[in-house]
């Protein structure tokens, strides 16, 4: 073993290895803090959607109490009296329809017979006691309830209230219900998520019956469900599969990549207001800014890696080498000349030597001059 090749070799490798696992762990610190970042991004996308949808169906459910309250409504209720009921509510429904997406508004009589509906005035008389359990049971048990339901117009997000005649007994109920459109429209802008309203197909086909036939067309369908409404559908088609939505009962998330861009995807399920599956609400928003990061920090970890390794193993040669090996090697040769007739001149460097090299030098300029006394004959 030659302790000027092997000593570097050790060292150098040894200062590999440590940058090496320092820079790995690092790196998967990173990573995880990356994860931790995108899981919350995750979360809070549940958490919109979630949180928006309860919301949209406590305001529709707050406007129907609203129009119940209204004494000409109860009276034209209680009276059967139609026409009465649809000059009262026609003006009021159009407002809110263009200013508040309120699309259906719909009065009933016990237990769930369509009396009026403003979006359909010339629609009434259906039984819908075998779709539509939250007027059942409004108008069962005379509390208020709210939740999502398909109607016949289609889908929405209803507020029903109780409706009592001007004697105070049960005259029926009304219905607001408000589009899932404008809600994912108001939520991209808002957030800037992408959402698609995915709407279980057999179901929607056998209850939505006066929906806009185009909303079933092919280029809608993903596996057994039909597109609702999307705020961008061919990002969307990329991101989200029929295998995706194949069990949708559940809540589940992913990442997965469009035009060469990383996204996150939840996929929150829609149930109606007895706990039935509707369909899915699918929410994405990029991820390209927390891998973009996770990608120049990797780089620059390796950068820095090697910049390190370069700058101890240069150090390390150069004390092995200048500061140990170069002055050892020198005063080695001194002493073998020690007891010749070879000259031996002092190493100007000598100056610059460590304190435990100078030691040495010093010690074998005095065993030299003791071996150069010796050889001296006495005079």
């Amino acid at each position: 073993m030659k302790f000027r090749r092997d000593a570097p070799v050790a060292l150098i490798t040894a200062v590999v290895v440590v940058i090496g696992v320092l820079t790995l762990a690092s790196n998967l610190l990173f990573g995880g803090m990356t994860s931790a970042v995108e899981k919350s991004q995750i979360d809070l996308m549940r958490s919109i959607i979630t949180f928006n949808l309860e919301g949209t169906a406590s305001n529709a459910l707050a406007r129907a109490e609203i129009i119940a309250s209204e004494p000409e409504v109860r009276d034209a209720l209680a009276r059967s009296d139609r026409p009465a009921l649809l000059s009262t509510t026609e003006a009021m429904f159009a407002a809110q329809k263009d200013k508040y997406g309120v699309t259906q508004v719909q009065f009933h009589t016990p237990p769930a017979t369509s009396f009026l509906r403003l979006q359909a005035p010339a629609r009434f008389g259906d039984d819908l006691s075998s779709f539509r359990a939250i007027v059942v049971a409004v108008n069962r048990e005379r509390t208020p309830k709210k939740g999502m339901e398909t109607a016949r117009s289609g889908p929405a997000i209803f507020g029903v209230a109780p409706i009592s005649a001007p004697d105070g007994s049960p005259a029926g109920s009304v219905e607001v219900g408000m589009d899932f459109g404008p809600v994912l429209d108001r939520l991209k802008a808002a957030y800037g998520l992408d959402l698609t309203l995915f709407l279980d197909e057999a179901p929607l086909r056998q209850t939505a019956t006066a929906m806009d036939p185009t909303i079933l067309a092919e280029q809608n369908r993903v596996g057994s469900t039909i597109k609702f409404h999307s705020t961008d559908w061919d990002l969307m088609r990329e991101l989200v599969t029929a295998e995706d939505l194949r069990l949708h009962d559940e809540p589940s998330d992913y990442v997965r990549k469009a035009g060469g861009k990383p996204y996150g995807v939840v996929i929150v399920p829609v149930r109606g207001a007895s706990g039935e599956l509707l369909g899915a609400v699918a929410v994405t928003q990029s991820f390209a800014p927390t891998r973009g990061a996770a990608g120049r920090s990797l780089v620059l970890q390796i950068l820095f890696a090697l910049f390190a390794v370069i700058v101890l193993a240069g150090t390390v040669l150069i004390v092995v080498r200048g500061f140990l090996l170069r002055p050892l090697r020198a005063i080695s040769a001194r002493f073998a000349a020690i007891g010749t007739d070879d000259p031996v001149e002092d190493d100007p460097d000598d100056d610059r030597l460590s304190l435990e090299m100078s030691e040495l030098a010093a010690e074998q300029k005095r065993i030299a001059a003791l071996v150069e006394a010796a050889r001296t004959p006495a005079p």
